[in-house]
């Protein structure tokens, strides 16, 4: 893998004096010399090496020096690999290398219905194993038209949907507060011993949190219809507040959920989430008393629940607003006298349950 490196860092090289990331130009530019330097190298290796290093440059527009490391990890496409049944086969210096892989039944039907089209072979030094990471490609399904769901996000519960279904991060906050109390207390000590085991918890958390992010959107990615999204809005809101949400991985959630309903042909959309907490979902009168704390008491008619899953349910009401215009869905949406169970009737899918 040193020599694909070095390829791929002089092709990187070339493009910055040159300012092109053209793949024509630098295959003219360099290939000739590169074949005669390394002749063990397969052709058609090369060529992929080339391109992975002008999309590299393309991807940082000139405003940063894309390297590779010798371990790092290296790119292999249709011209340089097979895949017949269980058998892979590499390009490598000198001959093929030829590999039979034990696929879980899980991935079986994947192997069998999707399209393989890349991989990436990479090195792990602490293991010392090299791993292969193959990609597949499938048709996205056909969008199928169905209800709309509402999901309120937030601190004390990772979603909240307009179904009244709470995902409750009591348990998270539990984890990562542990994770910070032994951190704090091995970089007191600063033993060899705290170090090693420092390295050793470096990323139990962030698995963990990958964990809860992909159960979390695989049960809001069954639920049928649009899901409707609420934006995390990033303003400072002090010490303590800012700390919570740069340590909730609410980006990775959400790219998690997007490309799982995606599989499954459904879609997921944004909405403003500004005044959703404290507007009513009944009357649809908007003041700031109306919520403390998880407690929703509307000051004009006198509405209670949950201030979430009121949140929940302005956030879908607000995305059929501004998604329809004159329509019967906006006229039922906009009645004051319009009731709950009514409205629930009109576009709210049925619970699924998934608990709390």
């Amino acid at each position: 893998m040193g020599n694909a490196a070095d390829i791929f860092n002089q092709h990187v090289d070339w493009a910055l004096k040159e300012q092109t990331y053209n793949k024509n130009k630098a295959h003219k530019a360099l290939y000739a010399d590169l074949r005669l330097q390394y002749p063990d190298v397969p052709s058609a290796l090369l060529q992929t090496i080339r391109d992975n290093a002008m999309e590299s440059v393309k991807a940082t527009k000139f405003k940063r020096h894309p390297k590779k490391k010798a371990t790092s990890g290296l790119r292999y496409d249709k011209r340089t690999m097979t895949l017949r049944g269980n058998q892979l086969t590499l390009s490598c210096i000198g001959k093929r290398v030829s590999l039979i892989l034990d696929v879980p039944e899980y991935f079986k039907q994947v192997f069998k219905t999707w399209e393989f089209c890349s991989a990436t072979v990479t090195y792990t030094k602490h293991t010392r194993q090299f791993w292969v990471r193959l990609v597949f490609e499938a048709e996205t399904p056909q969008q199928i038209q169905g209800q709309i769901q509402g999901i309120d996000r937030g601190l004390y519960h990772q979603a909240v949907t307009s179904e009244g279904q709470f995902f409750s991060s009591s348990k998270i906050r539990k984890v990562q507060r542990r994770y910070l109390y032994n951190r704090r207390q091995l970089q007191q000590k600063g033993t060899r011993s705290a170090k090693r085991r420092l390295k050793a918890m470096s990323g139990s958390e962030k698995r963990f949190m990958r964990d809860t992010n992909h159960c979390v959107s695989k049960n809001l990615a069954n639920q049928p219809g649009i899901a409707v999204l609420s934006s995390i809005r990033t303003q400072r809101r002090g010490k303590k507040i800012n700390k919570w949400l740069g340590s909730w991985a609410f980006y990775q959630q959400e790219q998690f959920l997007t490309y799982k309903a995606e599989a499954l042909g459904k879609r997921v959309v944004h909405q403003d989430p500004r005044y959703t907490s404290q507007k009513c979902n009944i009357c649809k009168h908007i003041r700031r008393t109306n919520r403390h704390k998880s407690r929703f008491h509307c000051k004009n008619c006198g509405y209670r629940t949950h201030a979430d899953l009121n949140a929940a349910k302005n956030v879908r009401d607000d995305y059929i607003l501004s998604s329809t215009q004159g329509t019967e869905e906006q006229a039922s949406v906009n009645m004051p006298s319009v009731s709950t169970d009514s409205l629930g009737q009109l576009q709210a899918p049925s619970p699924c349950g998934w608990g709390s």
